[in-house]
């Protein structure tokens, strides 16, 4: 019998690959995706999108979604309180990992060791040390599709917010910039990819900057099934 596993989702193309290697994998059954909730904002903590959006990608993967709401300005002990909280009462469902799309941020892998290891739990990391450049182009030819909702306009253009990620946009982003973002340089919503049951419409919506981010909307597209 498969071991059950939580899959922590942002939504966005690492958490997607993650989630499709666990899969194919055949070892492990995923009985949930785990997200961080803006209680200001209701949406997903980073990547700005709304909660509608994250829960229409939950019922296009035809799993349950589990929130952590995060009050604004959280405090990084208040995040860990609320976060093992959550993964206390899925502890005691019987389930000991989760499903994490960290790649090579060594200080992230550690954080999310020590902190699983205080519930009895242990990460598992089905992307971790590949080649960012590798996942890119796989995640392309794989049939996913995603589209940017978030940059860090220090290092990336406001202009790359609401396209694609496709091969195009992997040429044209800027010098030193991973082309995962793994450090952060952007982030996506992944909106079709032979995860779904079905595709995602959206239209893009307002942009808007907070600090050195910019974040495009994702909108449900009026007269369509949501």
């Amino acid at each position: 019998m498969m071991e059950k596993v939580i899959v922590s989702w942002s939504g966005g193309k690492d958490s997607a690959l993650s989630l499709y290697e666990i899969k194919r994998g055949g070892r492990y059954q995923v009985v949930s995706l785990l997200t961080s909730i803006s209680e200001q904002y209701d949406r997903v903590s980073m990547h700005g999108v709304g909660r509608e959006r994250l829960e229409r990608q939950a019922q296009a993967l035809g799993l349950p979604l589990i929130e952590i709401p995060l009050p604004g300005d959280c405090s990084e002990e208040e995040y860990e309180s609320r976060l093992l909280d959550v993964l206390g009462q899925v502890k005691a469902d019987g389930i000991n990992h989760v499903v994490f799309g960290d790649i090579f941020l060594e200080w992230i892998k550690d954080y999310r060791e020590k902190n699983l290891a205080r519930v009895g739990m242990t990460p598992v990391l089905p992307i971790w040390g590949r080649k960012t450049a590798e996942l890119s182009r796989s995640f392309v030819a794989l049939g996913f599709r995603a589209v940017i909702t978030c940059v860090d306009t220090k290092v990336v253009p406001g202009s790359f917010l609401g396209r694609v990620f496709d091969e195009q946009f992997l040429a044209e982003l800027p010098p030193g910039v991973d082309p995962d973002g793994e450090n952060g340089e952007f982030h996506s919503f992944v909106f079709a990819g032979p995860i779904f049951r079905e595709s995602i419409p959206y239209t893009p919506g307002k942009v808007v900057s907070r600090d050195a981010y910019s974040f495009c909307d994702v909108l449900p597209v009026k007269g369509v099934r949501r």
